[in-house]
């Protein structure tokens, strides 16, 4: 494995250095290679060998920047397969109930749904191995349902109202990971997309999803990108590309031995008229702040939030012969503007820059707005209409929201942690699913309609106190009950439809949502 990477090194070297620096760097990789031998032939106790050579790198890397990373195998598989669309298995979404298996919604046209599996329905067995009551891990849970496309997992299935265990032949098939969370109209002529992360289906996803609204009569565009760590930078290059006119810079990259790279609009986008806004919080990063700064810069749009993450970036991945990866800063991505959006750090302090969020929170600029400040250093001016925006880390929004700390007591925040309302709720939809879908034969119904029953809250209230969680007081109780009820809500929707229905109804409560009609209106 080094010597793989020293290759890729040295084939870099030959390309972009003269002979003497060549030279250089083969003397140091010898030594490199030199002292791994003789730790591995002469140390005093036993070395794993595959551990010696992946400390080495990762040593390397933790010198270099916060992205630079080496992955195993089992990571880098992980990784890409959300950023490549899809994945091999069975095609169901599900969640633990206590230590069993089951299924919230099969994939629709998935191998599951074709053979008959519905939601609620309890997966036991898996290829005659146990896997509820066992106390199995999740993970090695889906590592079972997974498997190459065209095999067949044999899976043994209690449903409720139904004596007897069922038996599914599974035939396993590419299943698609969608990167866009929600599509849906939040009023007539304004839609909304959440997108949460930047992969190889974005923008086919996001154009099905403009399709969609268009013919819900759509004119106007909440871009939702809070939450979205980025991605691929292509694909926020082709979002970007649906917004401008041609010829627009997108985003430019450049680098030490890597010289600049423009990426521009061709002017075939689909949403080149109507009006954008963007919602943005501090964990907005990479490929997510490409498509924010290009809609900023070229005043194509609002921008409503929290100074995003900052990560300016660019990682080049490098195969190695096993399957792990490293992951090389290579370069620097700019916004049209010319912002370098990259916040500060100090190589090697990894620890220093994961505080950065903790530290913009304790210096209250998440919670309010006076607390922000740029030196005029970092000014840069918007490309049409000549407003002034910065540098220097992150991207700041035109319009600010403030972090609500009250929002969840610490109450709530317990439960969550315990899972206790997840698990509740889940066990409240098994045992009412079909009640509530006879109820609510459409989501419009069931969200002017639906109120949480007092059992709910009830069965929550119960096993919170099983686990030792209580309210400090009644006051703090009844702070907690309002948002908890609009969570509760939106997980019901979830599970008897999707997360579109879901963030439909969670974001009835969301300041930046609401912020966003509010302009569009005022516009």
């Amino acid at each position: 494995m080094l010597m793989a990477l020293a290759m890729v090194m040295l084939q870099t070297a030959t390309a972009q250095t003269d002979r003497p620096e060549r030279e250089n760097l083969e003397k140091e990789l010898r030594k490199l290679n030199m002292a791994t031998m003789a730790v591995k032939g002469l140390y005093v106790d036993e070395v794993d060998e595959h551990k010696l050579v992946e400390d080495a790198i990762r040593g390397m890397l933790e010198k270099l920047d916060p992205h630079s990373a080496y992955t195993t195998p089992k990571e880098t598989k992980a990784m890409t397969e959300p950023l490549n669309g899809s994945f091999e298995g069975i095609g169901v979404q599900f969640n633990m109930v206590e230590d069993t298996l089951v299924v919230i919604q099969p994939v629709v046209n998935g191998p599951s749904e074709k053979v008959g599996i519905v939601a609620g329905d309890r997966i036991v067995m898996v290829n005659d191995t146990a896997i509820a009551g066992v106390k199995m891990s999740k993970e090695e849970i889906m590592r079972r349902l997974r498997g190459p496309k065209g095999t067949i997992a044999d899976l043994r299935i209690i449903r409720p109202g139904i004596k007897d265990l069922l038996t599914f032949k599974v035939k396993r098939d590419k299943i698609p990971v969608h990167s866009i969370d929600a599509t849906y109209m939040l009023q007539p002529g304004i839609g909304y997309i959440r997108i949460g992360s930047f992969s190889a289906t974005t923008h086919a996803e996001f154009l099905e999803s403009m399709q969609k609204l268009k013919a819900q009569g759509m004119t106007d565009l909440v871009l939702d990108l809070q939450e979205n760590g980025g991605g691929y930078l292509q694909a926020a290059a082709e979002l970007a590309n649906e917004f401008l006119e041609q010829g627009d810079l997108i985003v430019y990259t450049d680098g030490r031995t890597t010289s600049r790279r423009d990426y521009r609009a061709d002017g075939n986008g689909t949403f080149r008229d109507g009006r954008i806004v963007v919602l943005v919080d501090q964990f907005t990063a990479s490929a997510a702040e490409i498509v924010t700064g290009a809609v900023q810069d070229h005043d194509r749009g609002m921008v409503v939030g929290r100074r995003t993450f900052g990560k300016g970036l660019v990682q080049r991945p490098i195969d190695l012969p096993d399957g792990s990866m490293v992951r090389l800063t290579i370069a620097h991505y700019y916004t049209p503007s010319g912002r370098c959006i990259q916040k500060p750090y100090e190589k090697g302090d990894k620890k220093g820059y994961d505080k950065d969020l903790l530290n913009r929170l304790n210096s209250g600029e998440l919670t309010n707005v006076d607390s922000i400040h740029f030196a005029d250093s970092l000014k840069y001016e918007t490309l049409k209409k000549h407003r002034t925006v910065y540098g220097g880390g992150g991207i700041m929004p035109d319009y600010f929201i403030p972090l609500d700390t009250t929002r969840y007591t610490k109450y709530h925040r317990e439960l969550a942690a315990k899972s206790v309302i997840i698990q509740q709720n889940l066990r409240y939809v098994d045992n009412n699913r079909k009640a509530l879908k006879k109820t609510y034969q459409d989501f419009d119904t069931f969200k002017a309609q639906y109120e949480i029953p007092q059992t709910l809250v009830d069965a929550i209230v119960k096993e919170g106190e099983k686990q030792n969680i209580k309210p400090k007081d009644d006051e703090e109780m009844q702070r907690t009950l309002p948002y908890l009820k609009l969570q509760l809500k939106a997980l019901v929707a979830r599970d008897l439809w999707d997360m579109s229905e879901y963030f439909s109804i969670i974001n009835t409560d969301s300041e930046a949502v609401k912020k966003a009609l509010q302009l569009l209106q005022e516009n």
